[in-house]
This record gives C-alpha cells, structure tokens and sequence, in this order.
C-alpha cells in the first residue's frame, strides 16, 4: 500500500471528507464512495469520517438516474479544512468543468489534500492539471480519448489507482474497492475486511486487477477472426487448445492467425493464451481456497511446478506469496 503524502492527521482524529457531485454523476459510484466510510463510522462507534457535499449551489443535483441528492455547500465554501476531496462527475463531461470548481481543485493540490476521481471525475482533475505524473484511471470507455487528451497523466487500465495524494477509479463498484481499501490504510485492514463483510462481499478487490473490458471493445475493428479465436481461448481455459487447433477452428492457417495476433495484438497466440490463463488463476487464488494445485489444474497447467514457473515469471511472486499477501 503506497503512504499517503499528504495532510493527513493521527488515526484518533476525524478526518473531513469532501465529495463534489456533477449532474449527470452516477448515483451508484457515488454511494459506493460514501457508505464504505459511514459503515466505518457505524463500526467504530466514533467519527472517523465527516463527510461534507459540494456542488455548484447548495442543493439538489439531479444524478444519471434523474434522481437528486442534495448538496450542503458550494464548491470553496469549506467550515473546516478538508482531508480529502473526491470529485464524482459524468464521463464524459457534458461541457467544461465549473471554473470556480478547477481553481479550487488546484489550490487544494498546492496545500497537499489528497484529491480523488470517480468516474468522469478523473477527467476534471485531469483538466485541473493536478493528474500531471500521477498514474491514473477511469471507465475503461474513456481509455482512448482520455491518453488523447492527456498525454502527461500516466494512464492505467486498472480498478482503481492509489498513486501518492490521488486517488481514481473506474467508476461504479471500483469506488467501493478504492475507498474500503484506503480506510484500510488509515485505520488498519481489519476495519477494511468488516467493511466489506458488512456489504456482503467476498473479498475487497485489489487496485492492480484490470478492468473487465468487454471483448469486441478490447479489440476495436480487429478482424472477426481474431475476436472468435480469443472467445475461444477464454472458452477453453482448463484444457488449452494448441494454435493448430484454434486455427482448425476458425478455418484459417496457424501463419495467418499468428499474422493477426501480431497486428492487433502485439503478441503470439500461445503468449496471449498463457496471460489469459494466468489471470484467471490469480483470481481464483484472490477469490477461492482451492489448492493451488487445483487452481493450476483449472488454468490449464500439467503440474504445480510449472503453474509456479509460469505465475512468478509473470507476476513476479509465486501462487503461495500471492495467497499469503
């Protein structure tokens, strides 16, 4: 877990949290971001979480939904200093970012509070400049427009982002993910764990799993053949299919399907299928008690001893290490 660079106090205090609501925000990531902390609050029998809502006028801001929550200040407009401000906004943004919502951003940068993005709101800390050398995410349908744009934020196609003094997300239940692992942080990861035992959550996912990008978007305008060899791949997971026999499948040549996976892919097949493999190994071993003799059985691999290879190789630790972090 990174430290936290910024003007966070002792863990006995209360913290003060600022969320700044868009309309159009998503009323789900917002929530997600919010009742990991309230929950906190509940557990401990004490505040350790003030939360604070801004928007452009004290208010209602009617959400994706068409439903609305109500702001209690405007942006600036803070009685007491604030900890951290998450911004949670549509993506993308229908017009420009309020410019009295940018130049606060960027004054609370320069006074060190640490700043979050959920959602679009990735993209108002971005315009705000404060994302500069940061790595950074958000909804993985922004991925492409987003580097465009902002060349000098390292782009990360990852849950959330943790990065020093910042904070984002992909949105939805990855806010939940980011937030119960920052308290964790903060307040030690037992409290994280009830947290989530208190939503009914099997586990609290981690910032370094990827989103779950669908297929056809993956590959863009990739030739049919390429997304149906890597449905076929993601079909037949515990006994892999040879190159040969994908390409049999599709009815065209092992030098042609390679030929695609290079274009489009940047890799061979058999590299690509193995990287497939290996990350549904890691969420069962995240997910599951199985053995990881079972888990390298249902990944495709012959013995446990080349399961463990092929995992530190890729990984750089071993099944056992990544079970027992």
């Amino acid at each position: 877990m990174p430290e936290f660079t910024s003007s966070l106090h002792s863990a006995s205090l209360t913290r003060h949290v600022g969320i700044v609501v868009l309309p159009g925000f998503s009323l789900l990531a917002q929530a997600c971001a919010t009742e990991p902390l309230a929950v906190a609050n509940r557990l401990e029998g004490r505040t350790l979480y003030r939360l604070t809502t801004f928007a452009t006028v004290a208010g209602p801001v009617v959400s994706a939904s068409h439903q609305t929550l109500m702001s209690q200040a405007r942006f600036g407009e803070v009685d007491d200093p604030l900890d951290l401000l998450l911004v949670c906004a549509p993506g993308p943004l229908s017009g420009s970012a309020p410019a009295s919502l940018i130049d606060w951003l960027r004054r609370l940068a320069g006074a060190g509070v640490l700043l979050g993005g959920i959602g679009g709101g990735t993209e108002v800390l971005a315009r705000a400049g404060v994302l500069e050398g940061y790595r950074a995410t958000l909804p993985w349908q922004r991925f492409d427009a987003f580097s465009e744009a902002f060349p000098r934020v390292r782009l990360s196609r990852q849950l959330f982002e943790i990065d020093r003094d910042r904070l984002t997300c992909g949105g939805g239940t990855a806010a939940m993910d980011m937030m119960m692992t920052l308290v964790g942080s903060q307040h030690g990861p037992r409290l994280a764990e009830r947290i989530s035992e208190h939503f009914v959550l099997e586990r609290i996912r981690m910032g370094d799993e990827p989103q779950q990008v669908p297929l056809r978007s993956r590959l863009g305008h990739a030739p049919e053949n390429l997304a149906d060899a890597v449905a076929l791949m993601e079909a037949n997971i515990e006994e892999p299919l040879t190159t040969h026999e994908l390409a049999e499948h599709l009815g065209i040549s092992r030098r042609q399907l390679e030929r695609l996976f290079k274009k489009y892919l940047q890799a061979v097949p058999s590299r690509y299928y193995l990287d497939l493999r290996l990350q549904q190994a890691r969420r069962l071993l995240r997910e599951s008690d199985r053995p990881a003799g079972d888990v390298a059985l249902q990944t495709g691999f012959s013995s446990a001893a080349h399961f463990s290879t092929a995992y530190r190789n890729h990984f750089g630790i071993t099944p056992r290490e990544e079970r027992l972090g």
